[in-house]
């Protein structure tokens, strides 16, 4: 296939170093004719060190090469070319004027793809004088590493061009997935979920944004915490994308954004691209070291109720060499497992000591990392005590204050939420939604898969708890999850639909 790629910035040159790279003929464009011979450059010496590197021949290299076309004039008359990927800035007139330029150089049957991220493919299509040859390819960078693309097809778009989209992306060695033409498509949008409770959390002054860090890798075992993630991106990146999938889907509370990053992007504390973000970066940044663990470790412990979150905590402590009490005396701290509400509740419905009752995580029992929720009431004394016990077994201890659901639980449920909403809303196959999160954002396994592995029904409980405890809507359970929880279908599983069973 001959494909012209017109802009020839990081996505472009990436989205060509691909496309050469699995066998098709690539013209490169731009406006500015030195991006374009900086581009090709630059796949130039991208493929020599994938030969260096052993992974392509060296013949395989110098093909790759050959199969690159320069322009001069990104409008140039082009009979051959089959497919144009548009890769210039976001904005829509700018690409408007790139399409209807290209509509008047190129035959009618050339497909236009947009390699947005953020705005509208019908909107784009709509300024052509025929959309329905318009659909959305949206790449990730860098685009040769990022093994997914989003296709999505316009309100308009001919219904036989996504599936050439997706038989072009599979053919080249990514992964396709077709998605509406919503806010933020799937990957972006899916992203939410994290960050936005993260936001919350810090807004609650829950845990910091080190702890809540340690707690998404160390208990959830995301590969990097949400504050980390925010300062690679940048903030002012995060809270565009953030705001606009919010409005764009109507002020939805799932997604609401936090009031802490506005004045945070005024004041240029981005991240790592401006030295300063949720942390600071340099040689002279100071390290966020966590506490020395002070406590008694030998204090008793009681460890109250007989569901399999207190059996499973009091079997690991007393693994552990802790000394847990079956009655308790009036020294014995109380470690309470909380699901979906606070310590505050259980000391209230239970009747225990507030100053030595605190909760754990059961997220975090079986993790290297454990979370210790502490209430207002609670004696700091006993506090460190039971923090020295937890750290038995060479376990990390994180100290939150107390919240619905903790740190681990209420990141978990967010993400898991979020995906259910976009499955609730036919934006994406289930299967698709998490292939696209495992290989876009990097999380161990798809959202709707890491809901099975809790389960629906015990993940009803958690969100119901949440809901019913904060009265705050971003919580409400979506249909997804409750009738699947009900039926005793795996998150993951489609289900019928009317269709399925018409005629």
């Amino acid at each position: 296939m001959r494909i012209r790629i017109v802009g020839a910035g990081a996505m472009g040159r990436g989205i060509a170093q691909w496309a050469a790279s699995a066998g098709h003929t690539v013209e490169l464009g731009d406006v500015r004719a030195e991006a374009v011979e900086e581009a090709v450059a630059f796949v130039r010496s991208m493929l020599e060190r994938a030969v260096a590197k052993g992974r392509m021949s060296e013949e395989g290299g110098a093909a790759a090469v050959a199969r690159l076309f320069p322009l001069d004039d990104p409008w140039a008359p082009g009979p051959d070319v089959e497919l144009v990927i548009e890769a210039v800035r976001e904005d829509l007139d700018t690409k408007a004027e790139v399409f209807g330029k290209l509509a008047q150089a190129l035959p009618a049957t050339t497909v236009f793809a947009t390699n947005t991220s953020s705005l509208s493919v019908t909107r784009i299509a709509a300024t052509l004088d025929d959309p329905t040859r318009l659909a959305g390819l949206h790449f990730f960078n860098p685009v040769p590493l990022m093994k997914i693309v989003e296709v999505v097809p316009g309100t308009a778009t001919r219904p036989e061009i996504p599936a050439a989209l997706t038989e072009l992306v599979e053919g080249c060695g990514h992964r396709a997935v077709t998605v509406a033409d919503t806010p933020g498509f799937l990957v972006n949008h899916a992203g939410r979920g994290l960050v936005t409770e993260a936001l919350a959390l810090l807004e609650e002054s829950v845990a910091r944004p080190a702890d809540i860090d340690r707690i998404a890798r160390d208990v959830l075992g995301l590969r990097m915490g949400p504050f980390e993630l925010m300062d690679l991106t940048g903030l002012d990146v995060t809270a565009a994308v953030i705001d606009s999938i919010w409005q764009g889907f109507r002020n939805e509370p799932r997604l609401r954004p936090s009031y802490l990053t506005p004045n945070r992007v005024t004041a240029g504390l981005l991240g790592r691209k401006t030295g300063q973000g949720w942390y600071a970066y340099g040689p002279e940044a100071p390290v966020d070291a966590e506490e020395p663990v002070t406590g008694d470790a030998d204090r008793p412990v009681h460890v109250p109720g007989d569901d399999e979150d207190s059996r499973s905590l009091r079997e690991a402590l007393t693994a552990a060499g802790a000394r847990v009490e079956t009655s308790p005396s009036p020294a014995a701290v109380v470690l309470v497992p909380v699901w979906g509400t606070g310590v505050a509740d259980a000391v209230a419905a239970r009747g225990l000591p507030a100053a030595r009752t605190f909760g754990v995580d059961p997220l975090s029992v079986a993790s290297g990392r454990r979370v210790l929720s502490v209430t207002p009431a609670a004696d700091p004394a006993a506090a460190r005590d039971a923090r020295a016990v937890l750290a038995r077994g060479d376990h990390c201890v994180t100290l939150v204050r107390d919240s619905a659901g903790s740190v681990g639980q209420r990141l978990l449920a967010s993400v898991v939420s979020v995906a259910t909403s976009i499955a609730e809303r036919s934006l994406a196959a289930p299967a698709d939604i998490d292939l696209a999160v495992t290989l876009g954002l990097g999380y161990p396994t798809g959202p709707l898969a890491w809901g099975d592995r809790i389960g629906a029904a015990r993940l009803l409980e958690l969100q119901g708890a949440l809901h019913t405890t904060t009265g705050d809507p971003r919580y409400r359970p979506t249909r997804w999850l409750t009738e699947r929880a009900r039926l005793g279908l795996p998150l993951t599983d489609p289900g019928t639909t009317p269709e399925d069973c018409a005629g």
